[in-house]
């Protein structure tokens, strides 16, 4: 049986912008929880949650960490997030297993980017949220100033729960206590009645009588409102997500940390509180209900690929996970054995006998499983909903450094894939580069130096190259003949073409030869030289599209002529005839649609009018995202590849896009001229 059942269990996950203690406070938890012997510092590369190489050389937090703890018989599972833009995909994982989300605000800074574009997933996700503000030690925190702030930004919803007082004293409204602390976190408390913080007593009794109608009685007949009746409330309220209890302190000093932990385990949801749990059947979403007994299912929300082998870290989303079971992966039907299975405390495993529902849990040495999968014992066919990922637009060219090390570069990103699904590699076999896709270029800088350390692969990064076209405006006659004479049989083929724009996509080849000047039996010769040739056009050896060739005369040799003679000699009429039917050159151009807050959406049609020869088509209210507005535009592609980065810039994070190439369009004059140019110099280096 579980050490812990599941309503002593309870899922957090850290969120906030980057910088506003997100690892300290997890540290602090760990800390007054005995579960660590020393207070870590993100500044020293000492704390349990900030663990992998790079973040230690860092600084700061990339990935997504789990860190457990026992509080009052309890315990609680920390999913310490990362707060930069480039790593939102790490977000999006703790979002979908977490039962709740704390968000840390910076008590001088306030509400941050990086905290809006988190409320906002966790908004969308439905999961329950808390603030805690942070750093309230600073001379120039502001705790009136950030609360009015979470207000206007959040709603009705925010409630304070520990308030400041004089000295760095914290007064808890829950308790009615005033806590005061010593150098080493430790508190001392004393009672204080509602009168001394009338200022926020009433706003926090008027939401909890948002929630319990015998409450909303007392509230008004003026009677007293009990602890217990209290935390009922507020767990409720903060379910529901009619309360968003905001907590105060500081994680470095252990201030307000014992009492947000309390608040965890008396009024934070325990895993199956909701009842049900979101899944795909059948290719239809529903719900199934959440069982704590009998057979487990587990959801696989990510995987870790590292020098120290492969690690899956899992939900068990019903039932009970006993240490040997052998579940089935729904989505690849092969059967894993789970011979042991650990809790995670940053890099450190320990080996439990079993998991309760709800319980988060590692495995290793799951070959078949990866991230998103379903394992499960029971006999229906499902799986739990995926994670859904951002999708990566900012994308660099990479190349090894020493010759021959292709393979072991693509093995060292095929694991980086693996455990990383922001990522994206692309062998692109038309612009010869190996493309690496990310969020930003923090992200890929991050990834490639996580290869040179796994793999010994140093990489040169350069500027993917567009993926052009020609084609030709002009109709024009031509002629090719191919004649070899050598001792036996020669080779000889003649034809006469006309060559046009055509209308499809790719070569439309017809014959009007009268007379048998062209023996039938040549023509696909003649096509097949004509598709080979147009893989490499007249004017910067891009391929050619949009042709149309007619062969409508020639001759040939009862004995020298032969297929591969033919072959040559449409190749030898589409040199001679390309160049005179005003070839030109095409550049993909994609459809563009651009999320931005409505103060952002001047600043970003300017950009695209002005600097990146852009289309704006039209723009309207972006669904379900009050105050934005989605641009629609057309862009080349050529203009893209900085876009995700300036995005972030003039709209301060909040903006988003996707983009699609849609069609080719004719380069303009000049920028053409440049093209082709930097195209025959590279063709001559490579010669």
């Amino acid at each position: 049986m579980a050490a812990f059942t599941t309503t002593k269990v309870r899922n957090v996950c850290l969120l906030g912008h980057g910088g506003s203690g997100k690892t300290s406070l997890a540290e602090a938890m760990l800390y007054m929880a005995k579960a660590t012997d020393r207070l870590g510092r993100p500044a020293d590369g000492n704390t349990v949650c900030d663990c992998d190489p790079e973040e230690i050389k860092r600084k700061f937090s990339i990935n997504l960490t789990l860190a457990n703890l026992v509080w009052r018989d309890t315990k609680i599972n920390i999913l310490d997030t990362p707060g930069f833009l480039d790593f939102e995909g790490e977000v999006d994982t703790a979002l979908r297993v977490c039962g709740s989300a704390i968000f840390t605000v910076d008590a001088k800074a306030g509400v941050e980017v990086g905290t809006e574009i988190s409320w906002e997933k966790a908004v969308r996700c439905g999961v329950p949220k808390a603030v805690f503000i942070n750093k309230y030690d600073d001379p120039e925190a502001n705790y009136h100033r950030v609360i009015d702030d979470l207000s206007a930004k959040f709603g009705t919803s925010i409630c304070p729960l520990m308030v400041p007082a004089e000295n760095g004293a914290l007064i808890s409204l829950v308790e009615m206590k005033k806590y005061t602390y010593d150098k080493n976190g430790n508190r001392s408390e004393t009672p204080v009645t509602p009168d001394e913080v009338a200022e926020y007593t009433e706003k926090f009794y008027e939401a909890l009588a948002m929630v319990d109608d015998e409450i909303m009685m007392k509230f008004f007949d003026g009677e007293e409102i009990t602890r217990e009746e209290a935390v009922n409330a507020l767990q409720s309220g903060i379910i529901s997500g009619v309360i968003t209890p905001v907590y105060c302190g500081s994680a470095t000093n252990l201030w307000g940390v014992v009492a947000l932990m309390d608040s965890i385990v008396d009024s934070f949801p325990y895993p199956d509180k909701k009842k049900v749990e979101k899944i795909v059947k059948d290719g239809e979403e529903t719900t199934m209900p959440i069982v704590r007994e009998g057979a487990p299912s587990l959801f696989v929300f990510k995987t870790l690929s590292d020098q120290f082998g492969r690690t899956s870290y899992f939900k068990v989303m019903s039932g009970e996970l006993v240490a040997g079971a052998t579940l089935k992966n729904v989505n690849t039907g092969v059967s894993e054995k789970f011979g042991h299975i650990y809790t995670l405390r940053g890099r450190k495993q320990t080996e439990v006998d079993a998991l309760a529902c709800g319980d988060i849990g590692v495995a290793v040495k799951l070959t078949n499983t990866n991230t998103n999968d379903t394992l499960t014992a029971l006999p229906e066919t499902f799986n739990f909903t995926p994670i859904v990922y951002p999708e990566p637009y900012y994308t660099m060219a990479v190349a090894p450094k020493t010759k021959g090390e292709e393979d072991k570069l693509a093995l060292g990103i095929a694991k980086l894939l693996d455990e990383d699904k922001t990522l994206r590699f692309e062998n692109n076999a038309e612009t010869r580069q190996l493309l690496l896709s990310g969020m930003g270029d923090m992200h890929l800088d991050v990834a490639l130096s996580r290869l040179k350390a796994r793999s010994g692969v140093q990489v040169e990064v350069s500027e993917p190259r567009i993926a052009y076209r020609e084609t030709i405006r002009k109709k024009v006659q031509c002629e090719g003949k191919h004649k070899k004479q050598s001792g036996g049989h020669g080779q000889y083929g003649h034809v006469k073409m006309t060559f046009g724009p055509g209308e499809a996509e790719g070569l439309t080849f017809t014959t009007s030869v009268v007379g048998g000047a062209v023996p039938k039996n040549y023509f696909p010769a003649v096509e097949k030289g004509l598709l080979e040739a147009m893989q490499k056009g007249v004017l910067a050896g891009y391929p050619v599209v949009n042709l149309a060739a007619d062969l409508y005369d020639g001759s040939y040799h009862e004995v020298d002529s032969n297929e591969l003679s033919f072959k040559m000699a449409a190749s030898l009429a589409y040199k001679e005839g390309l160049p005179k039917a005003n070839p030109v050159l095409l550049e993909p151009v994609g459809e563009l649609k651009v999320t931005v807050p409505e103060g952002a959406s001047g600043s970003v049609m300017g950009d695209l009018n002005g600097k990146r020869r852009g289309s704006v088509l039209g723009m309207n209210p972006a669904a379900g995202r009050p105050g934005y507005t989605t641009i629609d535009a057309e862009v080349p592609k050529a203009e893209m590849a900085d876009y995700a980065i300036a995005l972030r810039a003039m709209t301060q994070g909040k903006g988003s896009f996707t983009y699609r190439v849609v069609r080719y369009d004719e380069v303009p004059g000049m920028i053409a001229t440049k093209v082709i140019a930097e195209a025959k110099a590279r063709a001559a280096e490579e010669d």
